[in-house]
């Protein structure tokens, strides 16, 4: 079986609801039952998992710039 992910281990990405838009580096890949991909994610000493909806390879700087 080959799974094909929108992002790779290393691959520096944003979470679009974060409204600070810190860059992410995704540190690992988890493959959950029925194909469900999940990312988890370094900022800084932090780890966080999400799903790939909710990553981003481009900054949003509106969202940025608002604050």
């Amino acid at each position: 079986m080959k799974i094909t992910t929108k992002y790779d281990i290393g691959d520096s990405v944003y979470l679009v609801t974060d409204s600070e838009q810190y860059e992410r580096i995704i540190v690992s890949i988890y493959i959950h039952p029925n194909n469900l991909i999940m990312y988890s994610m370094m900022c800084g000493v932090e780890a966080s998992d999400h799903y790939e909806f909710e990553i981003s390879d481009k900054i949003d700087i509106m969202k940025k710039t608002s604050n």
